[in-house]
């Protein structure tokens, strides 16, 4: 699995969408300014988590995205899926975008592959944005503490 530039932005944006979630509606440039992502490539990447059920926008004064979901309920695969497709490194292992290869019964390159593919699905499923947050939040933490001891 390789993650695109589109997915990683898509991941940041949900982070930071996630971060404030009991607050109001996330202006694109906000979220464009705090993540350096480029305006217009964020606009088509929330679009498409919109499309995908993720996020609901508002339009006007006070308007912007907002997570349909509490992060509680979304984990990472399910976002990567959506924007980058399977987390597979190979066809023939990938249960999103399966192609029969007529060596994987015999392959043992397919039984690696089948395993790098449970393992990356499993981390990635169990981990949600919540998740990702409290980390976010922990590790912001700990920078603080070791910035003012200095």
């Amino acid at each position: 699995m390789r993650l695109s530039k589109k997915g990683d932005y898509a991941l940041r944006a949900m982070i930071y969408l996630s971060l404030n979630y009991n607050k109001n509606y996330i202006q694109i440039h906000e979220i464009s300014e705090e993540e350096k992502i480029p305006e217009k490539f964020l606009e088509q990447i929330l679009l498409e988590l919109k499309k995908a059920g993720f996020l609901q926008s508002r339009r006007g004064v006070g308007g912007g995205y907002s997570l349909i979901k509490d992060p509680k309920e979304i984990n990472l695969a399910q976002v990567v899926r959506s924007i980058d497709g399977p987390l597979a490194p190979l066809n023939c292992v990938s249960k999103w975008a399966y192609i029969r290869c007529p060596k994987e019964k015999e392959c043992g390159l397919y039984s690696v592959m089948l395993d790098v593919r449970n393992a990356i699905a499993k981390i990635m499923e169990g981990i949600t944005f919540a998740d990702v947050c409290k980390r976010s939040k922990e590790m912001l933490k700990r920078k603080m503490k070791n910035g003012s001891s200095k």
